[in-house]
């Protein structure tokens, strides 16, 4: 492994710590802030590693965090925003068989598509500005994120993955459940 290689799997546990913190926060913006941070972190650790689209992926999970963290000044909960970032997936999702060389077969569309709704799904909760609705659409995320990993063969991603499933689950049963015995 080189010393890039390796920088790339180092800033990926401190990427994956700020991830699997995110879902403990009670706050939604806590959240966010954990999020914007874990992207930043994973867009570097993915260039360092040669993963572009997982590395442009994360560069606008970044950009995203920022726009929802300053929701109120910025409008962010028009749906023209979510368009938008939906827009520029799937333009990142054509350009990885376009432009950075991902070879057009069945598995590479299926697997390439995976972030994709991973990406949708927690920018339609960061949109609901919900954090028990960031948790659940977490559910769908990360296994979508966990499958792109072990194609990929990113360790420090997989483990963040398995481990941001488990504190999802944690955070639902010490958050969300209060709230639906009082729904109850």
């Amino acid at each position: 492994m080189t010393p890039i290689e390796i920088a790339g799997q180092a800033i990926s546990i401190v990427a994956m710590a700020c991830n699997i913190l995110s879902y403990q926060q009670k706050k939604q913006s806590h959240l966010i802030v954990c999020q914007l941070l874990g992207g930043a972190l994973f867009a570097i650790s993915y260039f360092l590693l040669g993963a572009t689209v997982g590395g442009l992926l994360n560069v606008l999970a970044t950009v995203r965090a920022v726009l929802f963290l300053f929701e109120k000044k910025l409008h962010t909960s028009h749906p023209a925003w979510l368009c938008g970032f939906i827009a520029c997936y799937i333009a990142f999702y054509v350009l990885s068989f376009t432009v950075f060389g991902t070879e057009p077969t069945f598995v590479h569309f299926v697997i390439e598509i995976l972030p994709i709704i991973g990406m949708t799904a927690l920018s339609v909760a960061f949109m609901l500005g919900n954090s028990r609705m960031t948790r659940r659409l977490g559910l769908i995320s990360s296994p979508a994120w966990l499958i792109y990993n072990i194609y990929y063969a990113s360790i420090g991603a997989i483990v963040c993955e398995v481990i941001s499933l488990c504190s999802i689950l944690i955070g639902m049963y010490r958050h969300d459940r209060k709230k639906d015995a009082e729904a109850e």
